[in-house]
Order: C-alpha cells, then structure tokens, then sequence
C-alpha cells in the first residue's frame, strides 16, 4: 500500500495588525517580512487557515487552498473580505494565519490532496467555529498532516500540537 502524502503544518504566524478609530486594519504587506519562517514557505503550496487567537483559546475563521502560492492566494482581496469580517467580531484578538504545506516532490503538486485537505480542514473547523466563513462537503480523505492527523506515531512538533487544539482534533 502507497503511504499518504504527508502534509506539514508550521505556524501560528502573526499578522500584523494596527488599530485605528474604526477599528483594526491588516497588514499584509508586513506579513511576510514579520514573519520570516512565513516568507520562506511563500513560494510553497497547501492549505491556509486564517484564525483568531483569544484567551479563550484560537478559533479558525477560514480555510483556503493555495495551488498556485501562498503569497498569491492567502491575502487574495476576496479573502481579505472573510478576514475583516470574522476581525470584527473581536474587540481584540491576535489574528494569525497556519499553512499546511504540500510536500515537496518531483513532478506536479497533487491539486486533489490540497482540496482534500482543505474539505478535511473546513470540516474540522465548522466543529470548532459555526461562523466559520467556508462550508464544503467532504471525501474519504487519502493524506494526513504530519503530527496532527493520520500521521506516523512518534513525537510531533509544537506547531501540530498547537494546530491540533484550534481544531479541537484528537491524535
């Protein structure tokens, strides 16, 4: 049997933020240069979710899929509309955003993995978050992200073990 495609999670990234008197505006042209482990997975591919971290704890507001980059689809104008208005929900928050990076492999990226992926995520966050800004069905999936589901036993990494907690999943 083919072992799934392992995806990777790395995040939460801060985006910055800067409050004015009619409330908050994103800084996405910052957010790459504030966030230098971000930058590098820039030109990568997977998943996205834009969530909102509390002191009750991080909830996702979207999921998005990149097939082309990070940096051309995260902060698309659409998107941009989602984020503002799950951020006006918040007299505070810290907004942040996670990538779950398709692997690196020869040949072309896997676009049905990534859609997989992103209906396992929007699902998972509905579970969450029922003002979750995305709602799709979803298939049997054929992949796992590494530490967070459906991935090989052994330890995981802080950022799956944090990623986990947003979406209240369960190893």
């Amino acid at each position: 049997m083919k072992p799934p495609l392992e995806f990777v999670v790395h995040g939460p990234f801060k985006v910055p933020v800067e409050r004015l008197s009619a409330g908050r505006r994103l800084l996405v042209k910052r957010f790459w240069d504030a966030n230098p482990k971000a930058d590098d997975l820039s030109a990568q591919r997977g998943c996205y979710v834009f969530a909102i971290r509390t002191g009750g704890g991080t909830l996702p507001h979207y999921i998005g899929q990149a097939t082309k980059s990070f940096a051309k689809e995260t902060f698309n104008p659409s998107n941009l509309r989602k984020y503002y208005d799950a951020l006006a929900d918040y007299k505070s928050g810290r907004p942040v955003m996670f990538f779950v990076v398709h692997p690196r492999r020869k040949g072309k990226i896997n676009a049905r993995r990534i859609a997989q992926v992103e209906n396992f995520l929007i699902q998972a966050g509905w579970a969450r978050n029922r003002s979750l800004q995305n709602v799709k069905g979803i298939h049997r999936p054929k992949w796992a992200i590494k530490g967070v589901v459906r991935s090989a036993a052994g330890k995981s990494t802080k950022a799956a073990r944090v990623f986990r907690t947003v979406f209240g999943v369960e190893r």
